[in-house]
């Protein structure tokens, strides 16, 4: 049986209540923009739901552009939640309708910017929970360790799931970040539909703000 939706009683952190807007894009690590707040990183395959999940987070339905085509994120999105936190949506790994050569170019802005961005406090690796922890995402949570950035992992779009299956794939998934060093301990599942563990997460990124 699915979970009952959420949705109309969730109650958000204040933090997140406050107005968020988009305030840089960057196609290149020369275009990205100066330094203003802490930041968190929204990373994982195409089509995984990190646009869905910003806007969640911050309770903006078209904040964050969102489509059901793959790799429609084609630059690092900056949205700013006043001077307090700077959400970024990077572009998806694992598929994109572009040359080999800008493909390339993406996968070297992400690498750049997640190895040498001071201001990055935390990169959320976000899991689609209908298909778990892919050889992609494995590869890139062993690139994030090696390179010492502080990741957890994040399940979306759990709704697809039965309070069962969720359940053997909270553990399953658990125990497969127990070999990666620079992961959080902690997997924290959601739903941008349901509303389900946005409050958690919220919880997990406050302590990174300026308040």
């Amino acid at each position: 049986m699915s979970i009952t939706p959420v949705a109309d009683t969730f109650t958000p952190h204040p933090l997140f209540t406050k107005h968020c807007e988009f305030i840089a894009g960057a196609g290149s690590v020369e275009s990205l923009p100066p330094v203003t707040a802490p930041e968190i990183a929204f990373i994982g395959r195409s089509n995984v739901g990190k646009s869905s999940l910003v806007n969640a987070l911050v309770g903006q339905k078209a904040l964050a552009r969102t489509s059901p085509n793959p790799g429609l994120t084609k630059q690092l999105n900056f949205f700013a939640l006043g001077y307090h936190l700077v959400l970024v949506d990077m572009p998806g790994y694992g598929y994109a309708k572009v040359s080999k050569a800008r493909k390339s170019e993406w996968d070297e802005m992400i690498r750049s910017y997640l190895l040498g961005r001071t201001s990055l406090k935390r990169a959320c690796l976000l899991i689609d929970a209908r298909r778990g922890i892919m050889e992609k995402d494995d590869e890139f949570m062993t690139l994030l360790d090696n390179s010492s950035v502080n990741y957890q992992i994040i399940l979306t779009k759990i709704d697809a799931l039965t309070a069962k299956e969720l359940s053997v794939l909270l553990e399953s998934t658990t125990k497969s970040i127990g070999a990666h060093v620079a992961a959080h301990p902690e997997v924290i599942a959601t739903s941008s539909l349901r509303k389900e563990g946005i409050y958690e997460l919220q919880e997990q990124l406050i302590p990174f703000a300026i308040i």
